[in-house]
């Protein structure tokens, strides 16, 4: 069952277009992976599937739903998170009370999930009477991660998960990507670390210039010659 679907969406910043008619989908339970030189138009396309930026022309369908337009609340409301690159904690709240944030519409008792999702993240665990600008960058993102699952979304946007991270901490960031897609979490995310992002995507896509370029399996991508020449330095 296809979760998200973007149908030749047309979307950009004002006056400037940057996507041109970019087309993705993600099935139930997929992790899918986007790739592209810088300004490619990746990021762009997660704001306007999450509603940050208007769709100017496309559709955007989520669960079968025409979900075009809608702002970030109802998509939230919808069962879709959103984690940015950067921005993505409050600093100057604890570990806990961010979760707490996470939790925001929830009007059921939402303890129990908290439990289960710092279970899932142990050093976040650890951690979790601590003001959040006081973590490590991997920790600040493992929160950022944390906090998008109180929810239980069904799809998970994620937007370079792994950037300016240490290495040890880029490997730990993919492995808890995995087990939150192996708990049935849908899971689209934007990268620059190709290789490692491909190695664990179902399927990938790459833009350029703001358009469709290559789509295919998480494997057929790291063997192509172009996208190995190009994206994966040889």
């Amino acid at each position: 069952m296809t979760v998200l679907e973007a149908r030749e969406v047309v979307s950009g910043y004002g006056e400037v277009e940057i996507l041109h008619e970019v087309s993705i989908r993600v099935e139930e339970e997929e992790i899918v992976t986007i790739i592209g030189p810088n300004g490619a138009g990746k990021s762009t396309l997660l704001k306007t599937v999450f509603g940050l930026l208007p769709c100017k022309r496309g559709r955007v369908v989520f669960d079968g739903e025409d979900v075009t337009g809608q702002s970030p609340q109802v998509m939230v409301r919808k069962g879709m998170s959103y984690v940015p690159q950067s921005d993505n904690v409050f600093p100057t709240l604890t570990v806990q009370e961010n979760l707490e944030m996470g939790a925001f519409i929830r009007r059921d008792n939402y303890r129990p999930k908290m439990e289960e999702v710092l279970a899932l993240f142990p050093d976040v665990l650890e951690r979790r009477h601590t003001r959040a600008g006081k973590l490590s960058g991997g920790q600040r993102q493992m929160l950022a991660l944390a906090r998008a699952l109180m929810l239980e979304p069904r799809i998970l946007l994620l937007d370079e998960p792994s950037a300016s991270l240490a290495p040890n901490m880029v490997e730990l960031v993919f492995a808890k990507i995995l087990d939150i897609n192996r708990s049935g979490v849908a899971i689209i995310m934007v990268e620059q670390n190709a290789r490692e992002s491909l190695k664990l995507s179902h399927r990938g896509y790459v833009l350029a210039m703001g358009q469709n370029r290559l789509e295919g399996s998480g494997e057929s991508l790291l063997e192509s010659e172009e996208v190995g020449k190009t994206y994966l330095g040889g």
